[in-house]
């Protein structure tokens, strides 16, 4: 079996989430890690946690996304793990939406995964390995009412992960999307008292994520959905 040996990982949009536990999991699996967000002072005490390494990065911005890879990789060496777990979203009846509001989730949502992938594929395909994996969510495959601007830039994040697995997966590139089916438990949001379980829990998210980038490439996944046992679907 194919053992793909992932050494580095950047995670960019990073949280106290799911992002958080993508970054423990990782370094458990033995990756050094590059966390990434706008404000990398906010990211200190997790970097610490993990021996890893903070960068500021606006993710929609080219050059700054330039800048964070030349970074990155200067303290940590080649990449060989690229996750974009950025979005935004803004809600509202479909004619009350703010224009400059909706342009920005698309820029977030999928402009910046784009970028983002951009820079890691140029880096990943001379080379013939690495993997680029984007976190999608319920809105990436159905659009909800007064949602639509999260719906568009979902939708177009996982045409780009489609598009970019057919192309680069013969080169040796694993691409893949997660759909996140459901809400994520947290601090802030526990579990109803009268639905326990029904939230996903994050550190069993990014068990997932780890799993995809074991799986041997003769039976690679460019998707996955998870969803709690009761979420409907």
């Amino acid at each position: 079996m194919n053992d793909p040996m992932y050494r580095t990982a950047l995670i960019v949009g990073v949280g106290p989430g799911l992002s958080a536990s993508l970054a423990r999991t990782f370094n458990k699996a033995g990756m050094a890690i590059a966390l990434a967000a706008r404000r990398a002072g906010e990211l200190n005490t997790l970097a610490a946690e993990v021996r890893g390494k903070a960068f500021a990065c606006d993710a929609t911005d080219l050059g700054q996304v330039a800048k964070l890879f030349a970074d990155v990789e200067s303290a940590l060496g080649a990449l060989d793990v690229v996750v974009y777990n950025a979005s935004y979203r803004t809600r509202g009846p479909f004619v009350d939406l703010d224009p400059p509001e909706v342009a920005k989730s698309m820029a977030v949502s999928a402009y910046g995964g784009f970028l983002v992938a951009q820079q890691a594929a140029k880096r990943m395909v001379p080379r013939g390995r690495g993997a680029i994996l984007f976190t999608g969510a319920s809105a990436s495959v159905k659009g909800y009412a007064q949602s639509a601007p999260f719906a568009m830039g979902k939708f177009a994040l996982r045409g780009l992960a489609q598009s970019m697995a057919r192309e680069l997966s013969p080169q040796g590139i694993h691409v893949a999307h997660v759909v996140i089916d459901g809400g994520i438990r947290s601090a802030r949001r526990p579990d109803p008292p009268d639905r326990p379980a029904s939230t996903l829990d994050p550190d069993a998210i990014a068990q997932a994520y780890l799993d995809l980038l074991r799986q041997d490439r003769s039976a690679w996944a460019w998707e996955i959905e998870l969803r709690p046992w009761v979420e409907k679907f």
